[in-house]
């Protein structure tokens, strides 16, 4: 299997006709994505991140990697980012990207108050999801017979996924006091949960990568990705639409 990113030769010929399985399994990630909707914030985390002041690193640091490792929209736009990656500098290349995105407008958007409406925001998110599927089954050069640069784009979402961490950073409502090291300190933390579970998603991938249904049904597994980027599309814009 050929990988799709720009340098690693042409994206797989995957975009064809789907049978009936490959609609059901992405039925079924519509319910299971409308099922683990966007994280928001725990309402114990919000109440203790509410009562303190001054300079907390360990509970941030906690709260930072438990909002990655249970963050479905950014580890699905991430298993997306790998799914065709094979060498571990390549991996490291595109999840760097991704983290240097994300931080910098998460620690922008909280400690310049920048309001971004959070469902607008995980709609992009979303968006991303749906983008990078596509990308993965060969879309854009059999529609347009264009290849997109795939870093700039995982850069460029990695500066949305991270106003959309300082969107739910805001709902804790942190008191100035030490905000930049409580600040830091989180984003420490979304990095650690990043890496377990982008390591737990490279092992189940690895095992995958040996048998013969990875390139069998690789294509299933990108549709359902993509189900699942239009389900939080969906979602977020009707919380946007009825707020």
């Amino acid at each position: 299997m050929t990988q799709a990113f720009p340098g690693h030769g042409r994206p797989p010929r995957l975009f064809g006709a789907a049978p009936l399985m490959h609609l059901l399994a992405g039925g079924l990630l519509w319910l299971l994505a409308a099922a683990a909707h966007a994280h928001g914030v725990a309402d114990g985390d919000k109440g203790y991140i509410q009562e303190i002041s001054g300079t907390h690193l360990l509970p941030f640091l906690y709260l930072g990697a438990k909002h990655m490792v249970t963050g479905y929209d950014h580890l699905l736009f991430l298993a997306g980012v790998i799914f065709f990656l094979y060498k571990l500098k390549d991996i490291a290349l595109y999840v760097s990207l991704f983290a240097v995105g994300h931080s910098v407008t998460m620690l922008y958007g909280v400690y310049a108050g920048v309001n971004v409406n959070a469902y607008l925001i995980d709609a992009i998110i979303g968006l991303s999801v749906v983008y990078k599927a596509l990308d993965n089954l060969g879309a854009y050069q059999r529609w347009f017979g264009v290849q997109p640069d795939t870093r700039a784009a995982t850069l460029v979402f990695g500066l949305c996924h991270g106003f959309g961490l300082a969107a739910k950073i805001q709902e804790f409502d942190i008191a100035r006091d030490g905000l930049l090291p409580n600040l830091l300190a989180f984003n420490v933390g979304v990095e650690i949960g990043q890496v377990l579970a982008l390591g737990a998603i490279l092992i189940a991938m690895g095992y995958w990568r040996r048998t013969a249904s990875f390139l069998k049904h690789a294509y299933t597994a990108n549709v359902t990705v993509m189900c699942a980027g239009f389900v939080l599309i969906g979602y977020q814009l009707t919380g946007l639409f009825l707020a």
